[in-house]
């Protein structure tokens, strides 16, 4: 296990680094009786949550050290500065004001002296208008049928927020609407999606804030062409199609009424833009009324996050604890466990937000890190999971942080099937931690009856080393302002993050590289020259030959 480079490391990080070896000798079971206060000290209720960090690799004496670490980088200041407005985005120079997006009305923000804050709710009721108006049955199709289904097509931000939420949210708002997701650029995906579809109710969302990303302008002209050809003539068009983007002359020249374009704004980054226009599927499928008490629970947190000293502050203590976790065990990976059907999609967004946030390898100066950066982020929904990675978890040689997500289920009296899934979250986070020792697998094996040649061959399989670490969200209800909450919660734990990595959570130019490689590369697919393949070296010429033979064979 290799200790984090502490040459060009401020004192501070210097100091607090030296006692990473020392932390990874710690006893997890053993903190929890020698520290009487921990529980006081690593749980903190937030906003309908209750984040439990006592699982933790990290003695009270760490967690004091790490608090001390963020008071001397001026973690509260650099909070306050992007609450409020600053340009912390420095290579982009832009403010990063997603929290603005759940601000309830009466307050100001400025930028560049001028308040966002009335756009913001200007915008906020002209979706709430058109949600009702399609929830209600007014707004109506070419054939004057009312709109059943709705297609979102978008990527990246514009997909996976919402997504996310319609799945968390399904039973809430009494939808009026089935809500679909277009984001792929394999023709089969809207192959399928269309099949369930009715042109003359179906209602598209086309989110791209440029009106450039090449997958959701690829996948607007689809569905353009789709319902075109299902009978919608050119001039309908807006009866069938919205717009969220800030080109509103492409989008209209796409065919979108202006008056169904709906703006986003520079100081919104993608990955952070559920509770603007983007969210207007999640609108459509619970209704305006839920999708404000959305917004009101994240901005519940963002209070939290402003407000609560920072030994009481949930995002922050839960970036010191994942900052440490990952310090402590060496492991470049985290695994998201949320024991919730609704919260199925919620690795996959965090993936984004994490690792398209916090995965850079210089800091704010353009200097390398003096301690690797954003970790893997993955998972899948308990207790599925159980079956699958979980023997990694127990028994791999890395010792992985986990995250317990645990909404209280519905009640099942018949099969106690929600007493069940709790236990079971329970379970794996107290096995996580106190592991099966030698001596408990061969009393059990003995008790079995096994013979003692055969408890030695099979004890050290069954070992479980334990000491693993894990934290627990728990909440009473999964439902919409418990919802926002939570994704606040883990929106704010990123930025605190970049924070201590003093790097820039909110710009992703490692995003862009593949998009432009792409374009160069897709003249040499579809020119069947071959001389242009000649400045490729041979492996390349080869690929490039055959994925041309297999395309020719395919038509």
């Amino acid at each position: 296990m290799n200790s984090p480079k502490k040459e060009n490391s401020p004192a501070a990080l210097t100091s607090l680094l030296s006692r990473v070896d020392a932390s990874r000798t710690l006893n997890i079971s053993a903190l929890s009786r020698q520290e009487p206060a921990r529980s006081e000290q690593f749980c903190v209720d937030a906003a309908g949550l209750y984040c439990d960090f006592s699982r933790s690799l990290c003695s009270a004496d760490d967690l004091r050290a790490l608090l001390g670490y963020a008071d001397s980088i001026g973690l509260a200041a650099k909070r306050d500065a992007m609450l409020h407005g600053a340009k912390i985005n420095s290579t982009e120079h832009r403010a990063v004001l997603h929290t603005a997006l759940r601000q309830p009305p009466g307050q100001s923000i400025l930028v560049d002296g001028a308040d966002v804050m009335p756009d913001v709710h200007q915008t906020l009721n002209r979706i709430a208008a058109l949600s009702d108006r399609v929830r209600n049955g007014q707004w109506l199709g070419a054939g004057g049928q009312r709109i059943t289904d709705v297609v979102n097509i978008g990527i990246g931000g514009s997909y996976l927020g919402p997504e996310l939420a319609c799945d968390a949210l399904q039973g809430f708002g009494q939808a009026a609407v089935r809500v679909h997701f277009l984001s792929s650029l394999d023709p089969s995906a809207w192959q399928q999606i269309s099949q369930r579809l009715d042109a003359n109710r179906t209602l598209a969302i086309v989110a791209s804030k440029s009106w450039k990303t090449l997958e959701t302008a690829l996948g607007a002209l689809a569905v353009r062409d789709w319902l075109l050809a299902q009978g919608i003539a050119h001039q309908s068009l807006r009866k069938h199609l919205v717009a969220v983007s800030t080109n509103i002359a492409a989008a209209t020249e796409f065919g979108i009424d202006e008056a169904n374009v709906f703006p986003i704004w520079d100081w919104v980054g993608g990955r952070y833009s559920l509770w603007s226009a983007i969210g207007l599927p999640v609108m459509l499928q619970i209704g305006s009324v839920q999708f404000r008490t959305m917004l009101a629970g994240a901005h519940a947190m963002d209070q939290h996050f402003a407000r609560a000293p920072l030994h009481r502050n949930a995002p922050v203590l839960h970036a010191l604890i994942s900052w440490w976790q990952n310090l402590v065990t060496g492991s470049r990976s985290e695994a998201i466990l949320p024991y919730s059907y609704g919260l199925r999609r919620l690795p996959a967004y965090l993936q984004q937000l994490s690792m398209e946030s916090n995965g850079k390898s210089v800091d704010l100066q353009g200097q390398p890190l003096a301690t690797a950066s954003a970790p893997v982020t993955w998972g899948e929904p308990g207790t599925e999971a159980q079956h699958s990675f979980f023997q990694l978890l127990h028994q791999g040689s890395d010792a992985i942080p986990v995250e317990f997500i645990l909404p209280l289920p519905q009640r099942d009296a018949t099969h106690n099937s929600d007493l069940a899934l709790v236990a079971n979250c329970l379970a794996q986070a107290d096995a996580l931690m106190r592991g099966r020792s030698a001596d408990e697998v061969r009393a059990s094996l003995q008790q079995q009856g096994l013979s003692a040649e055969a408890v030695r061959q099979r004890t050290p399989h069954m070992v479980y080393p334990g000491n693993r670490p894990s934290s627990l969200i728990l909440m009473n209800h999964l439902d919409p302002a418990t919802f926002g909450a939570l994704v606040a919660l883990y929106e704010h734990r990123t930025a605190a993050l970049g924070m201590l990595w003093n790097i820039n959570s909110f710009d992703q130019w490692g995003v862009e590289v593949g998009k432009q490689r792409a374009t160069s590369i897709q003249p040499l697919i579809e020119n069947p020259d071959e001389s242009v393949l000649q400045g490729l070296d041979a492996a390349n010429q080869a690929l490039f030959k055959r994925i041309r033979a297999g395309l020719q064979a395919r038509q």
